[in-house]
């Protein structure tokens, strides 16, 4: 009797403590009903035995709601809070690009340089690249996480800036000519951290946290360069375990630009502000950092100086997200209503943006421009119509989408991802809830399709209809061997498995390989999946070139 009443008493209490942590403070809610709609979107995340978020909003030069929602640590049930330091991945792109362009302010270096210029170990690869084709994403330099995956590195290994910068030492080749389109690349961030290193004489950590984070009051927010410093009040990171609840997603990343920021809900709330106050970096760096990037052929991009310049309901937005391991952020800003939204989660199918998106209409409802919700309009497509859209498709520099009629409805799978259902907005267009895309058909009365567009964010993305070959086992067998690649220094094996090609590599599991032209194969793996075999004048098999997301035909010479 006395065991089951101390296990109840330690209930109550924990409870109670949990309560009290938890409960916030009379001056942000009260009965203000903005703030419970607020918390009524973040109510499912709202438990000890779950990840959740953080959130801070502002409005006309202040905080005027911030809380917490969730567990920071969920093996002793810590609370997160508006303090809670998070990981915010991606997010941390526009400090790198603040702190490159307050030193060109100063004169130390031009956003026109040359790379080369401060990182002379680079390649030269036959074209200029500058900072600004850094900036913007257009620089054509392969994407480090895609390239080391392909090496053979788990993205939960310590990775340093070390390593970073020997694997982009080797590179030989580009995606493409800089400034001849856009194409997202982290390499180009953590390029510009150790330009400021070098400029400046310390170490990026250092640089930021004195000329920007401690002039701003950001005391809970560092550049993380060392995997094994312990950071008080940090939140873990975590994934859906199936039914079993939940698991942690394990990041030991030791690099720093394009990532790895560590901050909160109420630090990057004072960040928000600054672009209204400019007291760090002035006007003229705070207008810099919103100008959009420029291609060649004169069409301007959306993304500016680790900012995306956007628009929600008819009102201009400026902000970034961000994804790594189970961390997901999102800091928002609408310029023009003095308002901001930061949300950071601990949790890898949160949706911060969405979240960012639907704070802001509660607190600007009487601004935003009622539309109809993606997905919500929706129209009765005939049978014959979707079986006319039903076969493979081979996206652009991507996997193999398989479309396919369930009963009355269209469903697609790109490679080994989950199955996705197409809501038809039209006899040819449909929205892709998941990832917030439309696909659109392109066929004809009496044929099926022939091609699909991904519309996605500011890309269209092309998708081909094809009709995979079916090769004998003597065709597969003169694919089998090992492949070496000089630049990543690095060997895949091509086995023949069960009638079908197989890519190994020490440190992966397999990866299976679908053709889809007699030389042409795709993998089930994000970092493998487009494998162009290549040929000499005499038909021989002389290696192969693999295309990833943002990696493209990185050479392997047949040993």
């Amino acid at each position: 009797m006395k065991k089951s009443l101390c296990i109840i008493y330690s209930l109550l209490l924990l409870t109670l403590l949990w309560t009290t942590i938890t409960c916030k403070p009379v001056e942000q809610t009260g009965d203000d009903p903005l703030s419970e709609k607020t918390d009524k979107l973040f109510s499912e995340w709202d438990k000890p035995d779950s990840p959740g978020a953080s959130l801070a909003v502002i409005k006309d030069g202040s905080v005027i709601y911030k809380a917490g929602y969730g567990s920071a640590q969920l093996e002793y049930s810590i609370p997160i809070t508006p303090s809670t330091v998070f990981h915010v991945a991606s997010v941390s792109k526009q400090f790198t690009a603040f702190a490159i362009t307050m030193l060109a302010d100063q004169g130390k270096l031009s956003l026109d340089d040359d790379i080369h210029k401060h990182l002379p170990e680079i390649p030269d690869f036959g074209k200029t690249v500058t900072i600004r084709h850094l900036i913007h994403h257009i620089s054509g330099i392969r994407d480090q996480w895609e390239l080391l995956a392909m090496a053979g590195w788990r993205l939960d290994d310590v990775i340093t800036k070390e390593h970073i910068l020997k694997m982009v030492k080797h590179q030989r080749d580009l995606n493409f000519e800089p400034g001849a389109e856009y194409l997202y690349c982290n390499t180009g961030f953590t390029l510009m951290a150790e330009i400021v290193a070098r400029v400046t004489g310390q170490s990026f950590r250092e640089w930021t946290e004195k000329n920007i984070f401690k002039p701003l009051g950001m005391s809970n927010t560092q550049f993380y360069d060392d995997h094994e410093r312990i950071v008080k009040n940090r939140a873990y990171s975590y994934a859906k375990d199936n039914d079993k609840g939940f698991k942690k997603r394990v990041l030991s990343y030791a690099n720093v630009g394009a990532t790895s920021l560590f901050t909160t809900a109420e630090d990057l709330a004072k960040w928000l502000l600054n672009f209204e106050e400019k007291r760090v970096g002035g006007s003229a760096i705070i207008e810099q950092v919103h100008k959009q990037g420029v291609l060649n052929n004169g069409k301007e991009i959306s993304y500016a100086f680790g900012l995306i310049i956007g628009e929600h309901k008819g009102l201009r937005t400026v902000g970034h997200g961000g994804a790594d391991a189970g961390y997901r952020s999102n800091v928002m800003h609408f310029p023009e209503q003095k308002f901001g939204v930061v949300v950071l989660s601990n949790l890898a199918n949160f949706n911060p943006s969405s979240l960012a998106r639907q704070v802001a209409e509660v607190y600007l409802a009487d601004q935003i421009k009622e539309e109809e919700k993606e997905g919500e309009k929706t129209v009765k497509v005939d049978r014959k119509v979707l079986d006319s859209y039903t076969g493979k498709y081979k996206l652009k520099a991507g996997p193999v989408v398989t479309i396919a009629r369930e009963r009355n409805r269209l469903v697609a799978k790109a490679g080994d991802e989950v199955k996705v259902e197409l809501i038809p907005e039209s006899e040819t267009k449909f929205f892709v809830k998941e990832i917030d895309a439309h696909i659109t058909f392109q066929r004809t009365e009496s044929e099926k399709a022939s091609r699909f567009i991904l519309h996605q964010g500011e890309e269209d993305i092309p998708a081909q209809r094809i009709e995979p070959p079916t090769l004998n086992p003597k065709q597969l067998a003169e694919f089998a061997g090992d492949y070496y690649s000089e630049e990543l220094g690095t060997t895949y094996t091509i086995v023949v498995q069960d009638e079908q090609l197989v890519a190994q590599h020490r440190r992966h599991d397999d990866i299976k390989l679908n053709p889809t032209d007699m030389d042409q194969f795709v993998g089930e793996q994000w970092f493998f999946s487009q494998v162009q075999f290549t040929r000499d004048k005499e038909k021989k098999l002389t290696g192969f070139l693999l295309t990833g997301s943002r990696v493209r035909n990185l050479r392997f010479d047949k040993q």
